[in-house]
């Protein structure tokens, strides 16, 4: 694998040997990347964003000794620079709300294969939110609100049945035969559709659907 000075630099803080194996496996893979930095522990991790500059920095809350979710917060504070993508085997409610609330965007579960938390990584460092299916399912039980998005959106009632097509976990050519259009037809729309709504996965636009109140009780397969 080749590197550049513009690849981003990741450390790791998880206790799982074989998930920060497989992780550094998956990242290392992609030139875009270098895992700089692996610790264990909450002290090695503050030694290390101390000696240097980090663009993501990658934990389960659950498996490094923070006192609390509290202590995210302080190392979001001390390290501005860095964004925090929570990778975890289970989240309740509570730590969901807590999460949030110190502006933590970016979880999701080890359960997710490799283009999941490729997708993660990517919206992360491009400052863009990303849940997974089970933290979509928690924001439901949370009863998030279901008012419009913080930004206007314009989409036709053809492109709102299509997103809904999309939460229900309809593929491209699957939509294209229940409503009887080309696959192509189908492909510009989910396009125009991103656009639109500035997002850049299925993730990110159900978030929108869901508070816009277009979808609702459904499951989700993302």
């Amino acid at each position: 694998m080749s590197t550049n000075n513009s690849s981003k630099k990741i450390v790791i803080a998880d206790s799982q040997f074989l998930v920060v194996e497989t992780l550094k496996t998956i990242l290392d893979a992609d030139g875009r990347f270098i895992v700089a930095g692996i610790v264990n522990s909450q002290m090695e991790l503050i030694k290390v964003l101390e000696n240097g500059l980090y663009d993501l920095l990658i934990t389960d809350f659950s498996l490094i000794d923070y006192d609390s979710i509290e202590d995210l917060l302080k190392i979001k504070q001390k390290f501005q620079h860095i964004t925090i993508l929570i990778l975890t085997n289970s989240i309740s409610r509570t730590e969901f709300a807590e999460l949030s609330k110190i502006g933590i965007k970016n979880i999701i579960y080890k359960t997710a294969d490799r283009d999941e938390i490729m997708s993660a990584v990517d919206a992360a460092l491009r400052g863009k939110k990303y849940y997974s299916e089970e933290i979509l399912d928690l924001i439901l039980e949370l009863g998030e609100s279901k008012s419009s998005p913080d930004e206007p959106t314009h989409l036709t009632s053809s492109e709102i049945e299509i997103v809904r097509l999309i939460a229900g976990g309809l593929t491209t050519k699957e939509i294209a035969s229940q409503k009887n259009i080309s696959f192509h037809t189908v492909n510009t729309h989910r396009k125009n559709i991103f656009r639109k709504m500035g997002v850049s996965n299925a993730s990110e636009l159900i978030m929108h659907a869901i508070k816009a109140g277009w979808i609702d009780n459904i499951e989700y397969f993302i």
